[in-house]
């Protein structure tokens, strides 16, 4: 997109207000001050050089992490305003951009068309959460600088400080995240890497480098895709074996306003393979674009199996669940004035673009649908196939409604807790029936109930057939009733959740490592906003003991032990590793791992939806060599290690 009859000059740079309140309430700007927080920092940054990018001024972006753990950003766009700003003559347009929230070139419409960015807030949040801060701009054939220090104070004012090398333009900020802000300024690179790649599948063409100057010697990484989200629908339908090679692409525009999606059906039986993107932020909760998205393709692929004698005459339409399963689209729109829903930027609320996505998908998929008739076919039988398994697991899933009517509404297995206020209870789902006994007997019975599952419960990234097996599996019954929120995709009811906290207590070994991934692909799959809603937790029970004098030690882990025998050198006594919980008493499972004063939970979050839906078809779909790639690439990472 081009707005080279946009200016982009210091009048451009409006201001709202300061910056004081940052520092306060650090979390009401940048969601939480532990690691998504502190990645939001950098993501900040680099979304203003996206939109330098989709305004059609910046090919190339370098995030580089510093061996002092700071982090350098450096865009080839056109350079931060240096011009003295009208309402505060006294400073440059950049220091008013560094130091004042909601002052920018977003506001107004003067500087660009669309942007992302949270709310505008940007870089002025970042300086105010970061003990130092290094401007350097490129522009007008003049090199400027300004630091920061102290969460924002300016020392000194912006500096011309000679001329551009080679007549480049551009910004470069260096930040050094505050740690009496932060619980950890210590950037992960793979969480900064999975975002980054995100981008540059968003923004066909654009080059983003990734430095990670710790390292010895430096790790480096880069993503450009010049097929954009063709490419990114591609990369996601990796893992799994798509119907037909070709990659389905329509774009339209319509006063200013973009959408392009990319499309292709896969032999899978997932429902959530819609990922949408409005102005680059991830919509993990749809809106208007992706309703009109699903609305069009319904009735475009049933209007087109009619024309072509496809579907029966006496046969009813395919309903969209039908048509969508195993679609992997991309839907990314970018707009002037988005209408977010909530704070988090997850929904997005703009009528105006669900009639242009579904115009647009309406007449470019009728065309698709003609120039592709094999694919079309391919398409519309795995449709019916759908269809005849739908109503298949529909009487299966009304046998599990109608069990669970029958009686108290609640599976025999499970031991309730007596308090039914949902946000202070928790459901522990707990591996096997003698762990469970220990875990009855140990909890606080007003607010804990337990759940024992026998064995491993289904995978559902792999059924054979489809979800018909998953509703008459005991397992998943159990954990649908006690839930009690309903399953699936429309199905599922966040409000009436019976339990604010789902809690996996599994083994510490290989066996429980499994079926806790088999349970949060559960969960995933079927519960997602469950998941979203960081309702789901994962306990940690101790794998060593020891004795230290006349008590006993509970160690978590390799790493707690090596802590230990650190801070103890002289430590003579042996390390017992624990078999498992069912041998476990009452007392050592609550000290352990169930007492909220002492325990250590890990809530399960999902900072980008689009990578989670790939790892979980990577790690449990039936892509082999894929798996293999991912754990080769990702053994070092801590995420992953029980997985």
């Amino acid at each position: 997109m081009s707005v080279s009859d946009v200016t982009y000059q210091a009048e451009n740079i409006q201001v709202l207000e300061g910056l004081e309140a940052v520092r306060k309430r650090p979390g009401m700007y940048i969601g939480s001050t532990g690691p998504s927080g502190l990645h939001h920092l950098v993501y900040e940054v680099v979304d203003n050089s996206v939109d330098e990018a989709m305004a059609g001024h910046c090919t190339i972006i370098e995030i580089i992490i510093l061996n002092d753990g700071r982090c350098r950003v450096t865009d080839d766009g056109r350079g931060i305003p240096v011009g003295p700003h009208p309402k505060f003559p006294d400073k440059s347009a950049a220091e008013v951009v560094m130091t004042l929230l909601h002052a920018g070139g977003k506001f107004g419409g003067g500087g660009y068309k669309v942007s992302g960015g949270l709310h505008g807030v940007g870089v002025s949040v970042v300086n105010a959460l970061s003990t130092s801060v290094e401007l350097l701009i490129d522009r007008d054939g003049r090199r400027y600088r300004q630091e920061f220090h102290n969460g924002g104070e300016p020392v000194g004012s912006l500096d011309d400080i000679g001329e551009t090398p080679n007549s480049q333009t551009g910004t470069s900020v260096t930040f050094a995240p505050d740690p009496t802000v932060f619980d950890s300024v210590d950037f992960r690179a793979q969480t900064l890497l999975e975002r980054f790649q995100m981008m540059a599948f968003l923004n066909a063409g654009l080059r983003i480098k990734f430095r990670d100057e710790r390292e010895i010697p430096p790790s480096e990484s880069e993503f450009q895709y010049e097929g954009g989200i063709r490419d990114f629908v591609r990369y996601l339908n990796d893992a799994k074996d798509p119907l037909f090679d070709e990659v389905g692409y329509l774009e339209a525009d319509e006063d200013g306003d973009e959408v392009e999606i990319a499309f292709q059906w896969n032999t899978g039986y997932q429902l959530d393979g819609i990922h949408s993107f409005a102005n680059g932020i991830s919509t993990i909760e749809g809106g208007m674009h992706e309703e009109g998205f699903k609305t069009a393709l319904t009735s475009t692929v049933n209007r087109y199996a009619r024309a072509k004698n496809l579907l029966k005459e006496k046969e009813d339409n395919l309903q969209g669940d039908d048509i969508r399963e195993g679609l992997t689209a991309i839907v990314s729109v970018r707009l002037q004035e988005p209408q977010f829903e909530g704070q988090t930027k997850a929904k997005l609320g703009n009528t105006s673009m669900r009639s242009l996505v579904q115009k647009a998908t309406n007449e470019a998929l009728s065309n698709w649908l003609e120039e592709h008739p094999k694919e079309a076919k391919r398409t519309i039988g795995k449709a019916i196939d759908a269809r005849r398994a739908r109503l298949a697991a529909q009487k299966a899933k009304n046998t599990v409604r109608k069990s669970a009517l029958a009686g108290a509404g609640l599976p025999g297995k499970l031991t309730d807790c007596s308090s039914g206020d949902a946000s202070e209870t928790e459901l522990y789902i707990v591996e096997g029936q003698s762990a469970g006994g220990s875990a009855k007997d140990a909890r606080d019975p007003r607010t804990m109930a337990i759940l024992p599952i026998r064995g491993k419960i289904l995978n559902v990234e792999r059924l054979g057939g489809r979800l018909e097996k998953m509703f008459q599996n005991t397992e998943v019954q159990a954990l649908i009733s006690a839930i009690g929120a309903g399953v699936g995709e429309g199905n599922f009811d966040a409000e009436k959740i019976r339990y604010h906290k789902v809690v996996l207590l599994c083994d510490a070994d290989v066996d429980g490592s499994h079926i806790r991934t088999l349970l949060l692909t559960f969960f995933w799959r079927q519960m997602k906003e469950l998941v979203l809603g960081r309702h789901v937790y994962i306990a940690q029970p101790p794998l060593y003991s020891t004795k230290a004098g006349n008590e006993t030690v509970y160690l978590k882990d390799d790493s707690a032990k090596a802590e230990f025998l650190s801070e103890r050198p002289n430590h003579k006594n042996d390390f017992q590793r624990l078999k498992g919980l069912g041998e476990m008493d009452a007392d050592e499972l609550w000290a352990t791992t169930m007492n909220p004063d002492t325990r250590t939970l890990l809530q399960v979050t999902v900072d980008e939806a689009t990578i989670a839906d790939n790892i979980f078809s990577v790690l449990m779909g039936e892509h082999v060599e894929s798996r293999k790639g991912f754990i080769q690439n990702n053994a070092h990472d801590v995420r992953f290690l029980d997985i």
